[in-house]
């Protein structure tokens, strides 16, 4: 492994860094004047479209997408995986302005990898452009989304449409009035092979039939984007708005997902960083018993292990990243899985020092600890819980005693 950044990684980092002093930390009070002064909290903010005009013009633009394509010069994950950790730093922000926000950047990349040439057209163009944003309709509260097979959702094919029945949850970016098209996962044959049930669609958000029901707070906060239960009651699509194949929709989402959580994992690096930070600050000019706190004993023990346990979750991260550049992301499946456990519990523990080094201040919003730590405890959750993915960490290490003739977990491998 080599941690040097390419010429042009190294470019846009030092772009990146100047652009977050320069403009994204003053507009983090800005951004949430305007949202509270709308009196809507799914309300899209002006300066958002003045972060995304300036960092576009700096070159700092879909810098997420790894494929060369007519649209994007593509980056490494190993190049990217420094600039992602920077924009975790102000996590609503950055990665919007840089139009490298989630879910569009793992629907950009379904549209770019199994997308036609239409539905290209049609949907990841504005995608790309920022003109739009998008939702991917997967987990369903009836059912553990946990095992993507357990999927209740109905997409069954009438004449040249697609009829669609189901309820879904924490659809992230649904209540923002910009997203304009979901990519929705259901069974389009039951009686297939577990794995070969699953189909995906292209559903419009105008399409009648679909509704969303309510926006779903997370500890309390409800996120400008939005994370909605919605319904889909007789929701009809042309066959044409299918992506991939029939049967293909749990590959497909597979696909999707290891490079969702990667990105996941670098930005809550970045989003430790600057708890480390901001615990640095407070503790070296807030005294106590006739002292700073930096000079308590318990205080450096927390700073030194923020310190390592960064750096370890770090060195994992990059070790995926490059796993996923030179043997692809099933060959990293393993690596992501164990980051994607790794790197937000590293987070939680520093934003949690940092929080108790703040005292009543941390849990206010006169910091950005609180919030922080609201979104990333999310992380243990989506994408796949921290017991999933300690299973296939666990798997891995079984295969290697267990005799060849005999399973790991029950035959299902």
């Amino acid at each position: 492994m080599d941690f040097a950044l390419s010429p042009r990684a190294e470019t846009l980092r030092q772009e990146l860094l100047d652009f977050m002093d320069s403009h994204v930390y003053p507009a983090e009070p800005v951004y949430h004047e305007q949202i509270a002064a709308s009196g809507n909290p799914h309300h899209h903010p002006p300066i958002m479209e003045e972060l995304k005009a300036e960092a576009r013009r700096r070159g700092l633009w879909n810098l997420f997408l790894p494929h060369q394509t007519q649209w994007t010069d593509g980056l490494s994950n190993s190049d990217y995986a420094p600039l992602a950790e920077i924009t975790g730093r102000s996590a609503a922000i950055a990665p919007q302005a840089l139009n490298c926000s989630a879910p569009d950047t793992g629907n950009m990349e379904v549209l770019t990898m199994f997308g036609t040439d239409e539905q290209k057209e049609q949907w990841l163009v504005p995608l790309l452009e920022g003109q739009i944003r998008s939702a991917f309709a997967m987990t369903e509260p009836g059912v553990a989304s946990s095992d993507a097979t357990n999927i209740e959702c109905r997409i069954e094919r009438d004449g040249d449409e697609y009829v669609i029945n189901g309820r879904k949850w924490w659809i992230s970016g649904a209540a923002d009035e910009r997203c304009q098209i979901f990519i929705v996962m259901g069974k389009t044959d039951p009686s297939a092979p577990r794995h070969l049930q699953q189909s995906m669609v292209l559903v419009p958000r105008d399409t009648p039939g679909v509704v969303i029901e309510r926006s779903l707070p997370v500890f309390g906060y409800l996120d400008q984007e939005g994370h909605c239960e919605m319904t889909f009651t007789d929701v009809r699509v042309p066959v044409s708005n299918l992506v991939g194949i029939e049967g293909g929709g749990f590959a497909i989402a597979q696909a999707r997902l290891g490079p969702g959580r990667i990105h996941h994992c670098m930005r809550a690096l970045g989003a430790a960083e600057r708890a480390l930070e901001l615990m640095c600050q407070r503790v070296s000019n807030r005294i106590a018993f006739g002292r700073p706190l930096a000079e308590q004993g318990v205080i450096r023990e927390w700073i030194a292990d923020s310190r390592m346990e960064i750096e370890q979750a770090r060195l994992l991260t990059l070790k995926a990243a490059w796993l996923m550049d030179t043997v692809g992301n099933k060959g990293a499946a393993v690596e992501i899985s164990a980051i994607k456990v790794v790197a937000p519990n590293v987070a939680l523990k520093v934003i949690d020092r940092a929080i108790q080094a703040h005292g009543g201040m941390g849990v206010s919003d006169d910091v950005p600890l609180a919030a922080m730590y609201a979104g990333i405890r999310t992380l243990r959750l989506a994408d796949g819980p921290d017991e999933v993915h300690r299973r296939q960490v666990a798997k891995r290490e079984l295969a290697r005693y267990l005799p060849v003739d005999l399973p790991v977990d029950g035959g299902r491998i």
